[in-house]
This record gives C-alpha cells, sequence and structure tokens, in this order.
C-alpha cells in the first residue's frame, strides 16, 4: 500500500472554500488578505482560520451547504485520484478547511478518506467557531505521520501534495513532496514543482 495526501484549498478545488462563503457576505477580499498571509508562513494559522471564520458568523448553514457542495473541481482532480489508487495509493485530503466542503468532494471524487474541520453553528447558522484536528500550522504533519504509523506506509512509499505555508508539516514526512501553483515558502521545500493548474501534471512526476 502506498498514500497520497492532498491538501483540499486550492489543490482539490480551484480556490478558497473560505473566500467563496465570504462572497456571500460581501467580505471576500478582508478574507483573502488574511488567507494571503496565512498561505504566505506571516501569520499562524490558527489564528487566521479563527479570525476568517469569526467573520461568517450569522451564515445559514444551509447556503454554507449549498456553496461547498458545487465548489469548482481542480483541472484534472478527479482523474489524477482514479489514476494514483490504480497503481496502489490509497488517496486521501487533509484541509484545514471544513466537512461541508470536504465531504461532498470525497463522495464525488472517490476519496479513500478526508480529514479536516467543523464549522460550529446554532438555529441554523455559524457561530463564528470553529473545531477539529486540523487547526495548527503542523497539524497536516502529525496526522499524517499517525496514518503512516498506523497503515504501515513508509516516507518512501508517500506523497504530499500541497500549495500553502500549512502544507510544509505534511512534506518532512513524504518521500515526494509536491507544490502545486505554490507559494514560494512551500516550493523551497519541494522535490517536485507544478505552476499549471492541472493535476494530472502529477502523473508524469511520480
Amino acid at each position: 500500500m502506498k498514500l497520497a495526501a492532498f491538501d483540499f484549498d486550492s489543490t482539490l478545488i480551484d480556490g478558497e472554500t473560505l473566500e467563496f462563503l465570504a462572497r456571500e457576505m460581501g467580505i471576500e477580499q478582508h478574507i483573502k488578505d488574511i488567507t494571503d498571509s496565512a498561505m504566505r508562513g506571516e501569520l499562524d494559522f490558527f489564528e487566521s482560520l479563527q479570525k476568517r471564520v469569526a467573520l461568517l458568523k450569522g451564515l445559514n448553514v444551509e447556503i454554507v451547504d449549498k456553496i461547498c457542495a458545487n465548489l469548482p473541481v481542480m483541472n484534472g482532480a478527479f482523474e489524477t485520484i482514479k489514476q494514483l489508487q490504480k497503481q496502489g495509493y490509497k488517496v486521501i485530503c487533509f484541509s484545514g478547511g471544513f466537512k461541508n466542503a470536504t465531504v461532498p468532494f470525497a463522495q464525488k471524487a472517490g476519496l479513500d478518506a478526508e480529514f479536516s474541520n467543523v464549522l460550529h453553528s446554532k438555529d441554523g447558522c455559524l457561530t463564528g467557531m470553529v473545531g477539529g484536528g486540523l487547526l495548527f500550522n503542523d497539524s497536516k504533519g502529525e496526522l499524517l505521520k499517525r496514518i503512516q504509523s498506523i497503515t504501515g506506509v513508509s516516507k518512501e512509499d508517500t506523497i504530499a501534495v500541497g500549495d500553502g505555508a500549512n502544507d510544509l508539516s505534511m512534506f518532512q514526512y513524504a518521500g515526494k513532496r509536491i507544490a502545486f501553483c505554490a507559494r514560494p515558502v512551500l516550493k523551497k521545500q519541494a522535490d517536485i514543482i507544478i505552476d499549471y493548474k492541472d493535476l494530472t501534471f502529477i502523473l508524469d512526476n511520480i
């Protein structure tokens, strides 16, 4: 068995879930500025996530779910997932984002597993709070390490794919480190750099 771990936002989907939700409230640019700072490694991921989610307080959960179920899929995502699985990989995604988005994507794409956070809601609206196991800069790496330990998959048989600073922690546990349309902070630690919005380029590099 081999393992391929993908980031979700701006990797498996074309854009950031939080920004699509923020558009509904007319605060997309404000949230984008915070996201960009975090992905460049200038702002702690936990702090940036809390700030952004707080700005969504009051947004109707039904609207959240509708938006999340219709996020634009990155070019080549479904094909790449299927081809990796044919090659013996278990394909999973790690997201600092939310179950509202990763669960429907995983079902459509046929992912083997998805891991993400949970938006807290009350009376049908977001409270501006978030919880889960992927809240911190090192969360993805720590989870990847635990999955490797449970499954017996080695670092050499692990691929990690991401675009931002909070994906760095995955790289130290991956034999192939792929920076996909990524920030410079991630490219510096990558074995493979793909600057085209088409995930099938990964298949030519593994």
